[in-house]
């Protein structure tokens, strides 16, 4: 398929059109043209690009790599979206097998594995949730169904009560948490769904990730912030955005649990520690470097800096002297990723397939880079917990290959989650497919 060059004003437009759409980018001024990648310079270390990007690199970014803000300047650089080279497959370490394990899809993002084993995919452009049973000896689904659809861009799905025998699925709307009855092996819905609380939404960042505790005594729900970086002081929009919500499984006891984090796009809770966890898409518009996005364990009544300050004592430049009570109140994240690389994702691997080494282990999705002058992201993260269920600030690339040498790109990772075999699946919503991960041995 030839594909016709976007630049300048035409891609703006276009930006804005597709963050009308799904909230992918937000339009900012000032923004500087994207460098030709054949002329591009390497990163200052420890920052990277999809050039230098591959499977078992290891990166650690800290507070102290941190530029100035305005470093360089604001970039444009929206994904041009073409289709996957044949023969072209993810990459992957040594000792690992990626296959296409589903195809066709409406927008695949958030994906789950019910207790029984089944997979639950939000198919958020097409607004319904897709189930797939079963592996087959070529590494696809045995069998698929539409759970239940007419959805206004579903994202999270989690299963209540916890443990063996739900008796209910969860569906993050954009715009409200549903229920529908569940039994284990059901590929439809046997009701309708229940509205269970009305959340916060319009403008940008439209996902609403779930996850119950451990316990199911709690919900959690992720609400983006509106914008960029519109003060909540002044900009009622941003009510009750920019947090992770609790509630109780009816929908009551509505409460924020953490706040100041502009948009945690992927919650997850460890299995063995019952912390939870997000990764966080942070502000743009200070420079290729800045400011970092990130994953960490969420700390019950913490503060992580939006719009104000971030990573600790740093006061966004367009805010300055907003808040000066907050400044010592910023929590610096565990793991801090490169700016701009998009992360939407994370589960804890529990499967037995892989090594040792890898069990207990965060594995992300970096959705990708537009606000960079060359591309960033567009892979699957691996984040060691060292079997201590603690992170020391290291990450390393563990997927990488949706982006062509000339920086178009094909695949844009979303989803990541355990298969019932203990292989590791992820969407993509560039291809619209749903990748598998084996380990096959050395």
């Amino acid at each position: 398929m030839k594909q016709i060059p976007v630049h300048g004003n035409m891609r703006s437009a276009l930006c804005l059109v597709a963050a009308a759409f799904l909230g992918l980018c937000e339009a900012l001024p000032s923004r500087a043209d994207p460098v030709p990648v054949e002329s591009a310079p390497p990163p200052p270390v420890p920052f990277t690009d999809f050039r230098f990007e591959a499977p078992g690199t290891t990166h650690k970014i800290t507070v102290s790599d941190l530029p100035a803000p305005f470093a360089t300047a604001s970039a444009g650089n929206g994904p041009t979206i073409v289709s996957r080279p044949p023969g072209t497959l993810p990459k992957v370490p040594p000792g690992f097998k990626a296959n296409l394990y589903a195809e066709g899809l409406g927008t695949p993002r958030v994906i789950r594995m019910a207790p029984n084993g089944d997979i639950f995919v939000a198919e958020s452009g097409a607004g319904r949730i897709h189930v797939f049973r079963g592996i087959t000896a070529e590494g696809g689904p045995e069998r698929s169904e539409i759970f239940a659809g007419n959805l206004n861009r579903p994202y999270g799905i989690a299963f209540y009560p916890t443990g063996p025998d739900p008796q209910w699925v969860y569906v993050g709307d954009t715009d409200a948490v549903l229920r529908f009855p569940y039994r284990n092996g059901d590929l439809q819905a046997t009701g309708t769904s229940e509205r269970i609380v009305d959340l916060p939404h319009g403008g940008s960042h439209w996902t609403r990730d779930i996850r119950f505790s451990l316990d199911g005594k709690t919900l959690f729900v992720a609400v983006g912030s509106g914008s960029n970086i519109d003060d909540p002081d002044t900009s009622p929009a941003e009510k009750g955005r920019a947090s992770i919500l609790a509630l109780d499984a009816d929908g009551s006891h509505l409460r924020v649990y953490a706040s100041g984090i502009r948009n945690p796009s992927g919650l997850a809770v460890d299995p063995q520690t019952g912390q939870l966890w997000c990764v966080v898409n942070e502000r743009d518009g200070l420079g290729d470097n800045l400011v970092p996005d990130y994953i960490t364990p969420v700390l019950e009544g913490g503060f992580y800096g939006w719009p104000w300050w971030y990573m600790g004592p740093h006061q966004d430049p367009r805010h300055a002297g907003k808040h000066p009570e907050l400044k010592n109140r910023v929590i610096v994240p565990d793991v801090l990723l490169q700016p701009h690389n998009a992360p939407l994702q994370i589960t804890f691997y529990q499967g037995a397939r892989f090594p040792e080494k890898y069990r207990g282990d965060i594995f992300a999705s970096a959705h990708g880079s537009w606000n960079r002058s060359v591309r960033t992201g567009y892979e699957v993260l691996r984040v060691p917990l060292h079997q201590r269920g603690k992170a020391s600030g290291e990450y390393e690339d563990f997927v990488t290959g949706f982006v062509l040498p000339s920086g178009q790109v094909w695949g844009r990772p979303v989803g990541v989650a355990n298969a019932p075999d203990g292989s590791l699946l992820v969407t993509d919503d560039g291809s619209n497919s749903i990748w598998r991960i084996d380990y096959i041995g050395k």
